[in-house]
Parts: C-alpha cells; sequence; structure tokens
C-alpha cells in the first residue's frame, strides 16, 4: 500500500486469507443477501443497521430518478446543507475532509465511496466502488470487492489498497467528526489484491460499518510528499462523477460533470447526474443571495427565511411563471434540535436552572406572529419530527433504561418531558419573566441596582454569536427581555470564516445551530452529545454536553438489535437532553420550501430522507 514517508500506520493493512470460519451464515431478517460457498460468510449486494433493504441485487435504479432525464445545463445554486470544514459563506481550500480551512460545500461530490444510499430507505447502502461485501456472522469483519472497472479522473485504477489508505488516514487524521465515525475500526487488510477487509472493533457500534462505506477514497499516492491535513487549493485527485471545474476562492465554485465518468451506468447512478455542471456562488448575506436568484443568478433556491417567502416572491419572474414555489415536499428526516446554544463549558452556563431561565425569556409566539408571519411551529425535542421524540410519562422500558442512573438525574428527567411554555404574546412575558428571574436567584445571580451579578458583584454577560445578518431580528428581541432581567446581552455578526474558527475552538458564548440526524442514529452520537468530544476542536458536541447517563444510552442506542428498541433509548435520551436545557429551543416546518426556474426538472415523487437537487434534478432545456 501507499504510504506518506514517515508515516507508521495504526492499523494494519497486509494480505491475508480470505474470511474463515464454521457453520452457516445467519441471514438478518429481511437482507436479501445469500449465503457464499465459504462458511461463516454472507455476500450482499448491499448493507444496512438492521438488515432492511428494500432492492433486490438486479435492480435498475434507484426509486424517484428519471431515466429519461436529459443531460446538460448548468445548476447554480446554494446547498442548504455542509459538512465538516465546509463553509456555504465562503472557501480558502478544496480539502473538505480535515479540520484545518474553509471548504466548499458539495466537495464530496467530487469523490466516490464504497457505497451509495437512495434516500429512500432510513439507512441502506448499495455498491458502488465496492461490488459486493461479504461479511461474517459475527459482523466484525467486512470484505469489500472493488469494482475493476472503478477508475480516478486521470485514467488510473481504484485499487483496494487506496482503500484502505484512506479509511485508515481518515480514521488518523482526517476532521474529527470524521475520525470519530471510524473509531471502531480495528483493523484495515489487503486478503486479495481486489479486496479490502475491515475489522471491526468488538465493542463496534451497530452501524459502524455504514460509516465506514460513506467515507471519501482518495488516490493514496497522490498525497506523496503532501501533508494529508494541509489546505490546499489544488483538486484532490478523485473518482467522482464530478470534478472541481473552474473557481475563485471564497466566490464561486463550479464542479464539472466527468462525461466518461466510470461508474454513470451503474444501478446506483443510472438516471442521476443530469446537469453538466453544478455552480455555487458565495454570499456573506442572505439578502443579497436572494437578489442574484431574482437576477437568476441561481435558479434553484431553497428558502430559509420566513420574511422572504412570505413577503418576497412577488417579482416579475414568480408572476409571469418563469419561476415556480412549492412548499409541499415533504421532509421525511428527523427536524433536529435548532436552536441557541449555550457554551456550557463557561461557568455562567454550567447551572441547568440558568440555562432554563434563559430559555424562557426567548418569546417564539411573539416571534412567530410578528417575524415568522405565524409559517413555523415550535421545537420541543432534540429529535423533533421523529419516532425518537420522548411524550407523555416514561414508558416502562424507558425506566428500566433511566433507572440505573437516577442518583445522577435530575427528577425533572422521570416525568413528562420538558416541552418550552407558551408565551402570551406579548414579547415581555411578565409571568415567565418572573420565573425567569426567580431560577436565577436560585442559581445565584441576583440583582442589584438593576444588574444580575454573582456573589463576586460581577454582571451577567452574554454575547450572541452570529454567522450573517438573517438572526438579528430574531436576536434583538431576545436581548431586550435579557435587559429586562439585569443581564447585559449584545449580538456579534462576524464573517463566515471567523465564525467557523470561532466555532471551532468553542470561542462563544451562545450560537445558533442546527442538527440533523438519521433515522438510524449510532456512533454518530458520540460527535454531537458525547462526553469523549466535549472539548475536542472541531468537534459537533458546541454545547459541551458531557453526561455519563448519555455516555451509556449512546452505546446502547449503537448496540440496539431492533427499531423499536432505537426508539425507546432514544426517547430516554430525548428526556434527558431537555432536562439539561443545553439549548434554546426555536422552530421548524416539516418540509422544504423550494423555488425554482421553470428550465429546472425534477421528479414528481422525492426521496423521503433526501433533497438530492444535484444528483435527481436536471435541466428541460440545456
Amino acid at each position: 500500500m501507499t504510504q506518506r514517508a514517515g508515516k507508521t500506520p495504526s492499523l494494519p493493512v497486509t494480505r491475508r486469507t480470505v474470511l474463515k470460519g464454521a457453520g452457516a451464515a445467519a441471514l438478518m431478517a429481511g437482507l436479501p443477501a445469500v449465503a457464499t460457498a465459504q462458511s461463516g460468510v454472507t455476500r450482499s449486494h448491499g448493507l444496512s443497521s438492521f438488515g432492511e433493504l428494500a432492492l433486490p441485487p438486479d435492480f435498475e435504479a434507484f426509486p424517484h430518478v428519471n431515466l429519461d432525464a436529459p443531460k446538460g445545463g448548468t445548476l447554480s445554486f446554494q446547498p442548504g446543507s455542509f459538512l465538516f470544514n465546509q463553509n456555504p459563506q465562503t472557501f480558502n481550500t478544496l480539502n473538505g475532509f480535515v479540520l484545518r480551512g474553509d471548504a466548499p460545500p458539495r466537495i464530496e461530490i467530487t469523490f466516490d465511496s464504497l457505497m451509495k444510499t437512495t434516500g429512500d430507505e432510513p439507512d441502506a447502502v448499495y455498491g458502488l466502488l465496492a461490488e459486493w461485501v461479504e461479511f461474517s456472522d459475527d459482523r466484525l469483519t467486512y470484505d469489500f470487492k472493488i469494482r475493476s472497472e472503478a477508475r480516478f479522473h486521470d485514467g488510473s485504477p481504484v485499487l483496494a489498497s487506496d482503500v484502505a489508505w484512506s479509511i485508515q488516514t481518515l480514521q488518523e487524521e482526517g476532521h474529527p467528526q470524521l475520525a470519530n465515525l471510524l473509531v471502531d475500526v480495528a483493523a484495515v487488510e489487503l486478503p486479495a489484491d481486489d479486496v479490502v477487509r475491515v475489522v471491526f472493533r468488538p465493542t463496534r457500534s451497530r452501524n459502524a460499518h455504514l460509516n465506514v462505506v460513506g467515507v471519501p477514497i482518495f488516490k493514496a499516492d497522490w498525497f506523496d510528499g503532501k501533508e494529508f491535513g494541509a489546505s490546499t487549493l489544488d483538486p484532490i485527485m478523485s473518482s467522482g462523477a464530478y470534478r472541481v471545474g473552474d473557481f475563485e476562492a471564497g466566490r464561486v465554485i463550479r464542479y464539472e460533470r466527468v462525461p466518461d465518468y466510470w461508474g454513470r451506468d451503474l444501478p446506483v447512478n443510472r438516471g442521476q447526474h443530469n446537469f453538466d455542471s453544478i455552480r455555487i456562488p458565495f454570499f456573506r448575506d442572505q439578502d443579497v443571495a436572494f437578489e442574484a436568484f431574482k437576477a437568476g443568478e441561481t435558479n434553484v433556491r431553497e428558502e430559509f427565511s420566513s420574511r422572504i417567502w412570505a413577503t418576497e416572491y412577488t417579482f416579475p419572474a414568480v408572476t409571469s411563471g418563469e419561476i415556480l414555489r412549492t412548499e409541499d415536499m415533504i421532509d421525511g428526516r428527523p427536524s433536529g434540535a435548532q436552536g441557541f446554544f449555550f457554551n456550557t463549558r463557561l461557568e455562567k452556563f454550567s447551572d441547568p436552572k440558568v440555562r432554563e431561565a434563559l430559555g424562557l425569556l426567548f418569546d417564539f409566539e411573539w416571534s412567530n406572529d410578528r417575524l415568522f408571519f405565524g409559517l413555523y411551529d415550535r421545537t420541543q425535542s432534540m429529535f423533533e419530527n421523529s419516532p425518537f421524540k420522548a411524550e407523555g410519562m416514561p414508558s416502562p422500558e424507558e425506566l428500566a433504561l433511566l433507572e440505573p442512573f437516577r442518583d445522577q438525574l435530575p427528577e425533572a428527567v422521570f416525568g413528562e418531558p420538558y416541552v418550552p411554555p407558551v408565551s402570551d404574546r406579548s414579547g415581555a412575558d411578565r409571568t415567565l419573566q418572573r420565573e425567569a428571574n426567580r431560577l436565577l436567584n436560585e442559581a445565584g445571580w441576583t440583582l442589584e441596582d438593576g444588574r444580575r451579578v454573582n456573589s463576586d458583584g460581577e454582571q451577567f454577560v452574554i454575547e450572541f454569536l452570529l454567522r450573517g445578518a438573517l438572526f438579528e431580528r430574531i436576536v434583538n428581541p431576545y436581548i431586550q427581555n435579557l435587559e429586562r432581567l439585569g443581564i447585559s446581552a449584545s449580538l456579534r455578526t462576524v464573517d463566515g470564516a471567523q465564525f467557523q474558527s470561532r466555532l471551532r475552538t468553542f470561542d462563544f458564548d451562545i450560537t445558533v445551530r442546527r442538527y440533523s440526524f438519521t433515522l438510524t442514529p449510532g456512533a454518530s452520537l458520540r460527535t454531537i452529545i458525547g462526553s469523549a468530544s466535549a472539548n475536542e476542536e472541531g468537534a459537533w458536541n458546541i454545547a459541551g454536553i458531557a453526561d455519563p447517563a448519555l455516555d451509556a444510552l449512546i452505546e446502547q442506542a449503537g448496540q440496539a438489535e431492533a427499531r423499536d428498541e432505537l426508539y425507546i433509548i432514544m426517547r430516554a435520551m430525548d428526556r434527558i437532553l431537555r432536562s439539561g436545557h443545553y439549548w434554546v429551543p426555536q422552530w421548524f416546518k416539516p418540509n422544504h420550501w423550494m423555488a425554482h426556474q421553470t428550465s429546472i426538472g425534477f421528479p414528481e415523487t422525492k426521496p423521503r430522507f433526501a433533497l438530492p437537487i444535484e444528483s435527481h434534478w436536471w435541466m428541460e432545456e440545456a
């Protein structure tokens, strides 16, 4: 295997014999796989957490794609989601898989992975670089057969050694979020020239194999003499359906469709990758981005501003029918926890009573009436819009999970889950203010001469850290309520690069964040709410959540053997999170607000758990 000079891998890559074992393969219920002639091994065309594959081995294409979609044209849009070190406002590196720098969203589409998700099943994946996978009865050893036709963009073959090197390097040097997802990998081996073997630790999370099959695969020798974690504006050699085209750092990037892409006719790719190019411009202000859409600089827009959605889509292109709007694209994913997140590493936010008090001073009902045109629902749960949301009193099954930690948990965990109270819609609810005052006093923050101070006479000071001006109109009324109780509050709006840097090092008081969860969470929970990530630079756990009871439930969630069992564990987890008041819940909507030029086409039905604009949509008139 090609390695960088001076690098000693911690994961052994060897050429060993193929899997051996005794006994027939015990197939998981519903898994359309077959036992191979070799005992103790099951071969399959796909994987999932619980063996739920909807597509047979001979499937033609993913559901909800248009096999007759025309090819051509340019999609110009701003992605509504981003990963790892990606920044939606600017970029200064094309390495989107490390901690350093700010990368452009969707750089991942230039890379292939071992397997690919449909977006229409909770967690199922099907072979892309991997022609098939064989796994042992104990689910600790997985062999992936690499397709002989797989090619990098320079025409060289994608080797099993490239796959092994990629997994190994990302575990050791990748972005912390990626490295944490690969923590269950014990070894990567090469039992044959075209086979990669991944061996997991006996304590592996249930979906550890799904984390491995989704990582980008690099050409190992491209990094000879280069530092993997460095920022670079040289496109990294990749093998995906798109490659980096022209770009201007911080302003715009274009991904070009690879005309001779090796995998274009695979079932996992048919009817997809229809645009000749995907152009992503960068704007520091959402109002400017909207003006660019009105002017035709972008041709698809997912709207995240209720004000713009309710009042601004009256320009000529809309009234003439050149731009169409739709708001009935259902988002089947958990809506997640969008809200104002506290940095609990700071002493002033360490007491849950303080955090609860501050939450009472955000008047959602007033904001929804006056600012959001009544378009949102209040978020209550970290796992809103999902079967993970706790309701009512704990079930006996939930209590059985929580009881071992009763001495460590607040009594509220064992009752009705916390729900933010409904205000009188005045913007300054006196009843809620009195309750917030009581909680602050109990926590040692008292009023002296109109100032909220601690026992040392230091005033309670809060700074809201924002990226862009979109939230300023929402934060300012919140600040007024905080000041009514003697808290000195302010907001600071910074550019995208500074925002990323400050979050990366936890240099903030309160900031806005939205987490999205899959329907089969596992090891990823460690990176968001696990103690191990609470102080890890660049981690998703920006609140600094560190609770032994949560840690134990995270591990149990990773070992759940059935969906119903997972749901119970997640509901117990939700009760703990809500009692901890780690964030002030904001709002959600269970659908996508979309606007697009009439030249853009898309399938009649979208995947339930994805909005694959760049892969499933097309240009009607290229």
